[in-house]
């Protein structure tokens, strides 16, 4: 009953697939050669499912940017987007086992709570102690983290993060994932700057996320880290090379103001803000008139997705039509 469930699902995405590219080629507002799906080379009668799980997850553009991907490769695959519900995760998990899903992401509230239900985990998984990404190998699921690589390559595109110090401001999943990542990528300093968690006080039980952050980053990557407790405008160091804010400041709000020092920020230092939607957030509006280097967060939403097709497929995706649709999706 399950797998018949599931293939209705998909019967009926997929018509909705067709009709939204019908309607976008009557407008001109999507590729027709991305609406297409090429004939696979060999025929397959089943196709390929991954899924994303999420509580909530309307608005996610990550089936978008996959479907996109898929039909450009040629893959008789389907992405799909499914609400599950926290207390409902183990049951979505079964399922997926069951019914051959090879692989699929996960957002909150599921990066953490997916660990127990995965037979394996990447180094990075394991270290950053959260889950966006799982693909089946065998009979096996294996969880892995793309958050912090995405964000690196993306990166990359300005400045070698080896060698380089780095303010990190928050201490959530995205900073946590970033800041493993840069450690790993041989960064010289890392300061985690967040507000406190609670009443700000750490315990065994619940440590505080900023403080917890900073100790990994010395103890297990070796790396020279502390933490800053936010208050007020936050001075950066006069050797900060880069400035990441990995907050949800400024998420659908060009308005939102990151509570920075602008007259601590120095020409050629390097802004990145994670936040996709806008692009173009006041921190980075703010930056460029200081004559810094910025990074928005789409480049490390589309590395994301390339890294995932990947593990996915083992077949490199076409980042060009990724940055097409995310722009598509956004109406850039």
């Amino acid at each position: 009953m399950q797998r018949d469930l599931v293939i209705a699902v998909i019967v009926t995405h997929r018509q909705a697939a067709v009709a939204t590219c019908a309607r976008a080629r009557q407008d001109e507002r999507v590729h027709t050669s991305a609406c297409v799906r090429p004939t696979p080379a060999v025929s397959n009668p089943l196709q390929e499912i991954v899924a994303l799980f999420g509580y909530p997850v309307a608005g996610n553009p990550t089936q978008y940017l996959m479907e996109k991907a898929f039909a450009r490769a040629g893959l008789d695959w389907r992405y799909l987007t499914l609400e599950v519900a926290p207390e409902l995760l183990a049951d979505a998990m079964r399922g997926a086992r069951a019914m051959g899903f090879r692989g699929g992401n996960l957002t909150m509230p599921h990066k953490v709570t997916v660990l127990p239900l995965l037979d394996e985990l990447t180094d990075s998984a394991r270290l950053i102690g959260a889950v966006n990404c799982w693909k089946r190998d065998g009979d096996r699921l294996i969880g892995d983290n793309t958050d912090g690589r995405g964000f690196v390559q993306s990166l990359r595109t300005l400045i070698d993060p080896a060698g380089k110090r780095f303010v990190v401001l928050g201490a959530g999943g995205a900073a946590r994932a970033i800041a493993v990542e840069l450690a790993l990528a041989k960064a010289t300093n890392i300061i985690i700057v967040n507000r406190a968690d609670g009443a700000g006080q750490r315990s065994q039980q619940v440590p505080d996320r900023g403080p917890e952050l900073a100790d990994l980053l010395v103890d297990k990557l070796n790396i020279p880290a502390r933490f800053v407790l936010w208050q007020g405008d936050f001075q950066l160091p006069a050797e900060t090379d880069v400035l990441i804010n990995a907050t949800s400041i400024g998420f659908g709000d060009r308005q939102a103001r990151v509570p920075l020092a602008l007259d601590t920020l120095r020409p050629n230092m390097v802004v990145a803000d994670v936040i996709i939607n806008p692009p173009r957030t006041r921190l980075l509006r703010e930056a460029a008139a200081q004559e810094c280097r910025t990074l928005d967060g789409i480049g490390m939403l589309v590395n994301q997705a390339a890294i995932a097709f990947r593990i996915w497929t083992g077949r490199d995706a076409d980042t060009t039509v990724l940055r097409e649709a995310v722009e598509e999706y956004l109406n850039l």
